[in-house]
C-alpha cells in the first residue's frame, strides 16, 4: 500500500494498478457445484490468507483452517475436490502484517445477520420447477409498481397467514382478503405489469432474529449478492432465504407480474465492510484531506469509475439478472455511479437477454458532491444526453411542478393550488423533449413520471398538507384532496415516458405526515387493505387508467421521435392546458387522434378544441368522431363527445381524454343549440 490517501487514490486509478491487478474473471467467490467446490477472492495487497470454515453459522467453533494460495492478479484460490453445499466460512486476510477477519464480498450464501458467508450449491436452491421460469411475456407499456416485501402484507387484514406476514413467502398465497381481493389477487386485477421491491439484498439496519416490528427500508447493504434474511421464515439457514427468495419471484411471473430490483450500489452499511477488509482504502472515495467522501449521506460513497469496482458492481447486476430471473433494475442515488458504468451494464444486459428486456433506471443525484473518477461523468439527470436511451431516470421536474416541492408540504404544484405552471405542465407531457428542464433527454423512453416513491410523504399526505395547512387531517377523506390526487394521477398517465407508482398512491395511503419513515414501526408503513375498499373510487379511477394507458400508443411510442406526436399545446388561462396526440401505430388502437386538457382551475371551463381536429372530412355533414375516454370520475369509458361550436366544457379539477375514432361518422342529429358538449365531469 502507498503511504497517503492522496498517493493510493493516484495509484488505484492509474494504468499501473489495472495492468498488475485488474482481473476480468466472473468466478470470484466460492464456486461449488456437484464433485467440486472452488474459493477465489481479490485481495491484491494481502500477505496471506487464511480461510476458516465453521461447524454452522451460529458457534465459533472453527472445525477447518487451509491457506489460500497466490493466483494471477491479486486473486488467492482455493479448490476442494467434493461439494461443501451449506458450509460456512470466513477468511483471515493480513495485509501490512495486521490480520483482519472477513466475510466473503463476492458469497451467494450467509448465516443469520451476514456476518459469515456459506458455500451454496446454487441448484440445490431452486424451487420446483425454477428452471423453467421465465419473465412474462413482453407488453406493449410497463406500468411499475414500488412495492417493499414487509408492507405488502404485514396488516393483519392481508389475509395472509401469521408465519408468512412480511415475508417472501406471502408472494406465494393465493386468493386473500376474503370480501375484498388482497397482496397477489390485488395485484393482479390493479394491472400493472412490474413491481419494483426495494431492496432485498442482506442489509444491515435489523436483527434478522430479532423482533417482527423492527422495520428498515434496507438502504444499507451487507452482503450484496445475498437475499436478505429478515424476509426469510428461518433466517439461521443460508439455504432458506434463497429459496424463498426465488420462490417468491417465481409466484410473481406465474401471476403475470416481472420483478424489478432496487439496488443500493453507491454506499455500504459501514466503511467496515468485507470489501474495505479485503482490499483497504480501494473501493471507496476519499476527499484529499483523507476524509470519507458522503455524496450519499449514509457515510461513505463507493468509488465507481475504478476498474475492480465496475467489474463487482456490473457482475453483481448481473448475477441476480441471471440466478434469479430479475427483469429490471433501479439504481439507488445513480448519480454517484457513472455514465460509463450505466451504459456498460446496460449493454451486458443487452448481450444477454436482448435488447432492452431488462428495464434499467435509477435516481439521477446524490445527496452531495462526490469525487469522480478522472475521465468519467456523474450518472446525473445533466448527463441524460450521454446515458444509453436504455438508462430510464426518475424526473423530479415532472413529479414536483404536478404536486409541488417533495422537501416543502405545503408548497402547491399544478394540481393543488401552484400558479405559473401551465408552460411547464405542457413540456412535462413530452418527457421535457421539448426543452424547459435542465437537462436533454435523448427520447421519453429515459423518463420515468411519476409523483409519489418510498421517499417523501406520500401523494395523498402532500396533498392533505398543502390544501388543509391549518388543521391537515390525513384519515379524512377530503372531496378536494381526492379530486386533486386523480388529476395528479390523470396527468403524469397522460405525459409520454414510463409510468411508476407508489404502492398505496391508488388508495390514499397515508403515513400520517411522516415524510421519512425509513425505519418507522411496520404498522405506519405497511399497507392498509382495508383502504382499497374505503377509497374504491379511486382504485377503479387508477385501473382504467392503466387499462387505457396500455392502448394509447401516441402516449407509449418511447422512440427519439415520440415528441413529434405532441402538438397544438395551448394554455386556456390560469391552471387550464390542452394538447393533441397523435395516436396512430401499426399495432391496433381504435383513436387515431387524442385530445386532452388538464383543468387544475376552480372553475369548469369551455376549451376551444384545435382547428385541425374539427376541420370536416369528406361530403358536408361528417365530421370526425370523438369519444370520452376518461374525466374527472371515471376512466377506460366510452361515451360520445361530438364535437359542436368547437368547444367543450370540462369540469373543475379535473381531466378530460376524447378519442377520434379511425371511421368516419355521419351526424345523424344536431348538436345543441349553444354549441357545447357536456364531456368532462360536471
Amino acid at each position: 500500500m502507498k503511504n497517503s490517501i492522496a498517493e493510493d487514490m493516484g495509484f488505484f486509478a492509474s494504468e499501473e494498478f489495472d495492468a498488475r491487478f485488474r482481473y476480468g474473471g466472473k468466478d470470484l467467490g466460492a464456486i461449488c457445484t456437484e464433485g467440486r467446490t472452488v474459493f477465489k477472492v481479490w485481495s491484491p495487497f494481502a500477505e496471506k490468507i487464511e480461510l476458516r470454515f465453521y461447524k454452522d453459522g451460529i458457534t465459533d467453533d472453527i472445525c477447518l483452517r487451509r491457506q489460500m494460495q497466490a493466483d494471477e492478479k491479486g486473486v488467492w484460490k482455493l479448490e476442494f475436490p467434493e461439494s461443501l453445499h451449506g458450509m460456512y466460512y470466513d477468511y483471515l486476510v493480513r495485509i501490512d502484517g495486521k490480520d483482519t477477519r472477513t466475510a466473503d464480498p463476492y458469497a451467494v450464501g450467509c448465516n443469520c445477520n451476514g456476518g459469515r458467508s456459506m458455500a451454496v450449491d446454487l441448484s440445490r436452491t431452486n424451487p420446483p420447477g425454477f428452471e423453467s421460469d421465465r419473465a412474462p411475456r413482453d407488453c406493449r407499456e410497463r406500468i411499475v409498481y414500488e412495492l417493499h416485501i414487509k408492507d405488502f402484507s404485514y396488516d393483519v387484514k392481508s389475509g395472509v397467514p401469521g408465519e408468512y406476514r412480511g415475508k417472501y413467502k406471502a408472494f406465494t398465497v393465493d386468493g386473500t382478503g376474503g370480501d375484498y381481493p388482497t397482496c397477489m389477487e390485488y395485484l393482479k386485477r390493479l394491472g400493472v405489469t412490474h413491481v419494483q421491491l426495494l431492496p432485498f439484498f442482506d442489509y444491515g439496519s435489523v436483527d434478522e432474529a430479532g423482533d417482527e416490528r423492527q422495520f428498515n427500508w434496507g438502504y444499507d447493504p451487507v452482503n450484496y449478492n445475498v437475499p436478505e434474511g429478515s424476509y426469510a421464515t428461518d433466517p439461521n439457514d443460508g439455504v432458506v432465504r434463497i429459496r424463498e427468495c426465488k420462490e417468491m419471484i417465481q409466484a410473481l411471473h406465474e401471476n403475470g407480474i416481472g420483478v424489478i430490483m432496487d439496488v443500493v450500489y453507491n454506499h455500504t452499511h459501514q466503511e467496515d465492510s468485507w470489501l474495505q477488509r479485503m482490499v483497504p482504502g480501494y473501493y471507496y472515495r476519499y476527499q484529499e484531506d483523507g476524509s470519507l467522501s458522503n455524496g450519499s449521506a449514509c457515510g461513505n460513497d463507493i468509488a465507481a469509475g475504478r476498474s475492480m469496482v465496475d467489474n463487482y458492481i456490473a457482475d453483481s447486476v448481473m448475477y441476480w439478472a441471471k440466478e434469479y430471473h430479475i427483469d429490471g433494475f433501479r439504481f439507488d442515488l445513480m448519480g454517484l455511479l457513472t455514465v460509463e458504468l450505466m451504459n456498460r451494464i446496460r449493454r451486458e444486459l443487452d448481450a444477454e437477454f436482448g435488447p432492452g428486456k431488462k428495464m434499467m433506471y435509477g435516481e439521477p443525484w446524490s445527496a452531495a458532491d462526490s469525487p469522480m473518477e478522472k475521465g468519467t461523468r456523474a450518472a446525473q439527470k445533466g448527463n441524460a444526453g450521454f446515458l444509453d436511451d436504455g438508462v430510464g431516470i426518475f424526473c423530479d421536474d415532472t413529479r414536483d411542478v404536478i404536486k409541488g416541492s417533495v422537501f416543502q408540504g405545503t408548497e402547491p404544484g399544478f394540481v393543488n393550488g401552484g400558479t405559473g405552471l401551465e408552460t411547464a405542465i405542457l413540456q412535462a407531457v413530452t418527457g421535457w423533449k421539448d426543452g424547459g428542464a435542465c437537462f436533454e433527454p435523448k427520447s421519453c423512453r429515459q423518463i420515468i413520471n411519476y409523483v409519489s416513491a418510498h421517499d417523501n410523504f406520500t401523494l395523498w399526505d402532500k396533498l392533505v398538507l398543502s390544501m388543509h395547512r391549518d388543521k391537515p387531517d390525513f384519515d379524512r377523506k377530503h372531496e378536494d384532496v381526492l379530486a386533486a390526487n386523480k388529476l395528479a394521477a390523470f396527468i403524469y398517465f397522460t405525459c409520454q415516458g414510463n409510468i411508476f407508482l407508489q404502492a398505496g398512491e391508488e388508495f390514499g395511503r397515508t403515513k400520517h405526515g411522516e415524510g421519512n419513515s425509513y425505519r418507522s414501526s411496520p404498522e405506519l408503513n405497511m399497507l392498509d387493505w382495508s383502504r382499497t375498499v374505503e377509497y374504491g373510487e379511486l382504485v377503479e379511477y387508477y385501473k382504467g387508467l392503466i387499462r387505457l394507458r396500455k392502448r394509447l400508443p401516441g402516449l407509449c411510442d418511447k422512440s427519439p421521435e415520440a415528441v413529434s406526436r405532441i402538438s397544438c399545446g395551448r394554455i386556456h388561462g390560469e391552471g387550464v392546458v390542452s394538447f393533441l396526440v397523435d395516436n396512430r401505430a401499426p399495432a391496433d388502437s381504435p383513436w387515431e387522434e387524442l385530445f386532452i386538457v388538464y383543468n387544475a382551475s376552480g372553475q369548469e371551463t369551455a376549451v376551444g378544441m384545435p382547428e385541425s381536429a374539427l376541420s370536416p372530412e369528406g361530403p358536408e355533414g361528417q365530421y370526425r368522431l370523438w369519444e370520452v375516454l376518461a374525466d374527472g370520475l371515471e376512466t377506460d369509458c366510452r361515451r360520445k363527445a361530438e364535437i359542436a361550436g368547437g368547444h367543450i366544457l370540462v369540469a373543475a379539477h379535473s381531466g378530460l381524454l376524447l378519442g377520434r375514432r379511425k371511421q368516419i361518422v355521419r351526424a345523424a342529429v344536431p348538436p345543441d343549440g349553444d354549441g357545447m358538449v357536456r364531456g368532462g365531469a360536471t
